[in-house]
C-alpha cells in the first residue's frame, strides 16, 4: 500500500506500470474504492504508467472536515499528481469520477491530455434525489440503500449468475465510511458542470453501459453531445460499473483512446 499527504489529507493510491510511458489515471465511483479498476488497470500496466487512488472519504483515504465541492475532489487529485510528478495524463473517471475529471480539466489543464468519462454526466440526479439519499443513509446507514444501488450498478444477468461476486461488491459499498459517502452525495447534489462542457477541447470518450440504471444511455449521449470533441460508445451487457462487468471491453476502449490522443 502507498500513501501520500496532499492537500492536507492522507490519500491511498497505487502507482504501477511503466515510468517511461504515458500515464493513465483512474477515479472510482461513489461507494467504491480503487479495486473496481483491477481488471482494467492490471493489463494496461504492461504498456502504461497506471495510477489509481481512493478519493477523499473512500477506501483508505482521509476525509477532511466539513462539506466538499467537486473542485475539492479535483484539487486532491491535482495535488497527488503533482506529488507523483505526473502531467499530460489520460484521466478516466467513473460516475462521480467523471465530474472530478471535468473539474480537473478546468482547474489544471496541464495535467490532462485526454478524458475517458464512464457512466457519468455533467449533472447527475436532482437536489431532491440527493437529499433523499443523504437522509436515507444518515438514518439507516448505507445498508438501507444497498440493494437499490446494486440494481443500478449491475445487470440482472450479472446479479443472477454471480451472486458471490455481487455479495463482495455489496460489502465494498456498505463498508464505505458513512461520512465519506454523505460528503460525496452533497458534492454531487451541488455539482452542475454543464456550462463548462463546451470548454473541453481535448480528446474525450464518453461510454455507458446499455443497462446503466444510474446514468442512463440517453443522459450520457446528451452529455457527450455537449462536448465538442467527444466520441460516444455504448457497452452492451453492462450496468453502471462496466469496469467490473465488461472489463476487457472497457480496457480496449480506453487503450484505443489513449493511443489516439498520443497520435
Amino acid at each position: 500500500m502507498a500513501f501520500a499527504k496532499v492537500n492536507g489529507a492522507v490519500v491511498h493510491y497505487a502507482d504501477e506500470g511503466r515510468r517511461d510511458a504515458r500515464t493513465i489515471v483512474f477515479i472510482n465511483s461513489l461507494g467504491t474504492d480503487f479495486r473496481i479498476w483491477d481488471e482494467v488497470a492490471g493489463p494496461l500496466a504492461a504498456s502504461y504508467r497506471v495510477i489509481r487512488y481512493d478519493k477523499r472519504g473512500h477506501g483508505l483515504s482521509d476525509l477532511p472536515a466539513g462539506p466538499a465541492l467537486m473542485a475539492d475532489y479535483a484539487t486532491d487529485l491535482s495535488a497527488l499528481l503533482d506529488w507523483l510528478g505526473v502531467d499530460n495524463a489520460v484521466i478516466v473517471g467513473l460516475s462521480i469520477g467523471g465530474l472530478i475529471a471535468l473539474e480537473l480539466c478546468r482547474l489544471r489543464p496541464d495535467l490532462v491530455a485526454a478524458l475517458v468519462l464512464c457512466d457519468t454526466a455533467a449533472k447527475i440526479g436532482t437536489d431532491e434525489s440527493w437529499r433523499q439519499r443523504i437522509d436515507a443513509v444518515a438514518h439507516g446507514g448505507i445498508e438501507a440503500i444497498a440493494d437499490d444501488v446494486l440494481q443500478r450498478w449491475f445487470t440482472q444477468d450479472f446479479r443472477s449468475r454471480k451472486p458471490d461476486e455481487l455479495a463482495g461488491w455489496r460489502l465494498m459499498l456498505t463498508r464505505t465510511p458513512l461520512d465519506g459517502y454523505i460528503t460525496a452525495c452533497g458534492a454531487l447534489m451541488q455539482a452542475d458542470l454543464r456550462p463548462q462542457c463546451t470548454d473541453v477541447q481535448i480528446p474525450t470518450l464518453c461510454v455507458v453501459g446499455d443497462e446503466d440504471g444510474s446514468t442512463p444511455v440517453a443522459l450520457v449521449r446528451d452529455f457527450a453531445g455537449a462536448i465538442r470533441r467527444a466520441r460516444f460508445e455504448i457497452i452492451p451487457g453492462a450496468g453502471h460499473i462496466p469496469c467490473v462487468e465488461k472489463a476487457e471491453v472497457l480496457r480496449c476502449l480506453i487503450e484505443a483512446h489513449a493511443k489516439g490522443a498520443a497520435a
